[in-house]
């Protein structure tokens, strides 16, 4: 399964209102993504670290979601700054590095960081069920919020269907190579995954209608008003004003 390991703490962050959290993350995200102002950005990364830390993230898992971005981005510095054209900053061989390319490297490593950060801290510590019940509240269509959370519980259902047909092939002395019958053998596990699939919804249906499923689900989770409720919209808001401002008037 998907691990949630931020989903469960009591921290402030953990204790305000999900569709709250999920509204800053995105006008947090949507200002960060639009600036490219240097300045601004790093006020935007020290503002998604506060975060972090009044969600008292992990810092090794965090760590690890910082990291997987890191192949990009390392990319991105390795052709970037040799393939923009502007004034040269550094010439080895027949390589020149240009200053706009660095810069602009720069403001996207910034970026990432900011707006990756802010979601793990703000939108990662719920569960998924709560989020989907919080885009509902949100106003997100009921038929893609039923899709999202139906998704999330029987792709693992699905995944953990196809290892048992795996172990089933393996048993039978299957062992796969580069040739027509490893080739046959795979292409006859997909089908029949999507035969046992087809059936599991079959019954998975008939079970929901048995149970009186109104085409809503319904959370067990209450969120009662706290005083971090106004305190994270206001800061949110406010650095996002700030960040405008910085971007247009720096």
């Amino acid at each position: 399964m998907i691990e949630e390991l931020f989903a469960d703490g009591r921290s402030a962050i953990h204790r305000t209102d999900p569709a709250l959290r999920v509204a800053a993350a995105t006008l947090f995200s949507f200002t960060a993504a639009l600036i490219d102002h240097v300045g601004a950005l790093l006020l935007a990364v020290v503002f998604a670290a506060g975060l972090a830390l009044a969600a008292r993230l992990p810092a090794r898992p965090l760590g690890k979601r910082l990291a997987a971005a890191g192949g990009l981005l390392l990319l991105v510095w390795v052709v970037l700054p040799l393939t923009y054209d502007g004034q040269p900053l550094l010439t080895v061989g027949p390589l020149t590095a240009s200053r706009e390319g660095v810069r602009l490297c720069l403001v996207i490593t910034l970026k990432t960081i900011a707006i990756l950060t802010a979601f793990t801290a703000l939108v990662a510590t719920m569960h998924l069920a709560t989020l989907g019940h919080t885009l509902h509240r949100l106003g997100v269509p009921a038929k893609l919020v039923q899709l999202l959370l139906l998704a999330y519980r029987y792709a693992f259902v699905i995944a953990h269907e196809y290892q048992r047909l795996l172990r089933a092939a393996r048993m039978r002395n299957f062992r796969p190579t580069t040739n027509l019958h490893t080739y046959k053998t795979y292409a006859y596990l997909v089908g029949m995954l999507f035969v046992r699939a087809s059936e599991r919804a079959r019954r998975v249906h008939l079970a929901m209608k048995c149970r009186g499923f109104n085409g809503r689900f319904h959370s067990l989770d209450s969120y009662q008003a706290t005083v971090w409720n106004p305190l994270l919209g206001a800061a949110v808001v406010l650095v996002s004003i700030v960040l405008t401002a910085m971007h247009w008037w720096g």
